[in-house]
């Protein structure tokens, strides 16, 4: 019985990240990734094509936010993503590594939250275990290995702070494209 549960959950990511990410339809991926994967979305968000996962369940976004194109989220650890939230293509965020001094290579995975109104750049790569404070940006091309402060900006590799967003945030992202 455990085995056959293992080859349903399989199918469904593998039938998620190679048949479903890539059709055209944001309303038809949506009902399968709330469905079928049983991911928690909230309303007026956006899951942009190609994006992939690495389980089934424990992935929970909230209203108003955009997740880019090809994204890779890694939901063998939980991925908290609030509202408002603007996570631009080809972002990386992990939840699963491995302990590095473990004779054995034991994996370890750790919760990833990014709170509301924060601002993720292309080819940003969040590591496991790291909060993005509200309203805070991540610069492009940045590897966060730390907790990232609430209207922060950082930038690097490793992210480091290099400025400040203003704390005055009202808006609601509304950005759906056809045939993304």
């Amino acid at each position: 019985m455990k085995k056959i549960k293992l080859i349903i959950s399989e199918f469904r990511l593998y039938t998620a990240n190679y048949i479903i990410s890539g059709f055209p339809s944001h309303n038809f991926r949506l009902f399968f990734y709330k469905k079928i994967m049983r991911f928690e979305i909230g309303k007026n968000t956006f899951i942009f094509m190609k994006c992939t996962f690495d389980s089934t369940l424990n992935l929970k976004i909230g209203s108003n936010a955009v997740v880019g194109a090809r994204c890779r989220l890694d939901t063998r650890g939980m991925i908290e993503i609030g509202s408002n939230v603007s996570i631009s293509q080809d972002v990386i965020i992990l939840t699963a590594d491995h302990e590095m001094n473990s004779i054995d290579f034991s994996g370890r995975v750790r919760h990833v939250t990014i709170e509301d109104y924060a601002w993720i750049g292309t080819r940003a790569m969040i590591l496991p275990g790291v909060t993005v404070g509200k309203g805070a940006v991540i610069a492009a091309g940045s590897v966060v290995s730390k907790n990232v402060e609430a209207f922060s900006v950082v930038g690097g590799i490793p992210a480091k702070k290099i400025g400040e967003r203003s704390a005055n945030l009202q808006y609601d992202l509304h950005y759906k494209r056809l045939f993304q």
